[in-house]
């Protein structure tokens, strides 16, 4: 049986791949700075990497690590947290896994990719982010992609692209999808940002895809999206018509500083390397997403504006 560590396993990433990776038949360690009690969980702080010994005693053969500083403004805010965890944190785990010879999965981000990158291909685009979260994020890749040019770290970056679940949390880091759909199901505005696309890739393509990149031997940095690229304000209208909610509710706005406005990778490695091609379209995933939010609204769940 693979043992596999999810460090960052309370995150809307992390609490769906612990539960595909139990379905796949994997023995899975969480390590979340969350507190929590439960069998095989461990309350650990990647800056504090005393906290993840004794997970890592337990010689885990993949370390899928989701742990970061998430949010391009806060990483603004507050930039030596930031880079104390979205790189020294990084070292650290890159440390324990060269030492239990863990194979490393580094979640990184498309933000690394900056708003020049059309398409945002892994091997032909400059990377040039143009916010500190895709910074201190790139920063991470070039330190692993060191570690394993250097010192025989076994590992693979991925750099997902705009992933949704129906059962995220409703708090700050929620995605868009989640956010319009709250609002717009409860009366409330929504602001979308003039210009911009995305694709949207729903949680159980991508976990399928973070999964299969632990069985690749040689290292890869690769793109895990959907290729359905359509503009937000598109999006937000798909969740209006849905839900049957007036268009008065969305206001289009100016692109902020720092954000990219089209994200269109190439995804090619995602087919060829992971052997995965998504099978929820967006039309399938409003659906989904909003069935679920409202449900999840009618039975008193909070949310936030």
């Amino acid at each position: 049986m693979v043992k596999a560590l999810v460090i960052g396993s309370e995150g809307n990433v992390g609490k769906p791949l612990v539960e595909y990776l139990y379905s796949k038949g994997y023995e899975v360690l969480e390590a979340d700075i969350k507190p929590g009690w439960k069998s095989n969980y461990y309350v650990s702080d990647i800056n504090h990497p005393i906290d993840l010994l004794p997970a890592f005693d337990s010689n885990p053969d993949v370390v899928f690590l989701l742990s970061a500083m998430v949010s391009r403004v806060t990483c603004e805010q507050a930039s030596s947290l930031a880079i104390a965890t979205n790189l020294s944190g990084i070292n650290n785990v890159i440390q324990l896994c060269k030492r239990s010879n863990s194979r490393l999965v580094y979640f990184s981000t498309s933000e690394v990719y900056g708003p020049e990158c059309n398409p945002m291909n892994e091997s032909d685009s400059n990377p040039n982010p143009n916010n500190r979260y895709g910074l201190s994020k790139y920063l991470g890749e070039k330190l692993v992609e060191y570690e394993v040019r250097s010192h025989a770290l076994k590992a693979v970056t991925i750099r997902p692209f705009m992933i949704y679940d129906e059962n995220e949390e409703f708090g700050e880091y929620r995605s868009a999808m989640i956010r319009f759909a709250c609002n717009l199901a409860t009366g409330k505005p929504v602001e979308v940002h003039k210009g911009t696309a995305r694709g949207w890739l729903h949680i159980s393509d991508a976990a399928k895809a973070i999964e299969k990149a632990a069985h690749l031997n040689e290292y890869s940095v690769i793109n895990i999206g959907h290729p359905e690229i359509k503009s937000i304000l598109s999006l937000a209208n798909m969740i209006r018509e849905q839900l049957e909610a007036p268009s008065s509710l969305i206001k289009e706005i100016e692109i902020p500083q720092r954000m990219t406005s089209i994200k269109n990778p190439t995804l090619k490695r995602q087919s060829n390397l992971l052997n995965t091609i998504p099978e929820i379209n967006l039309n399938q995933g409003v659906e989904i997403v909003c069935k679920k939010v409202v449900s999840r609204i009618n039975h008193g769940e909070s949310h936030v504006v």
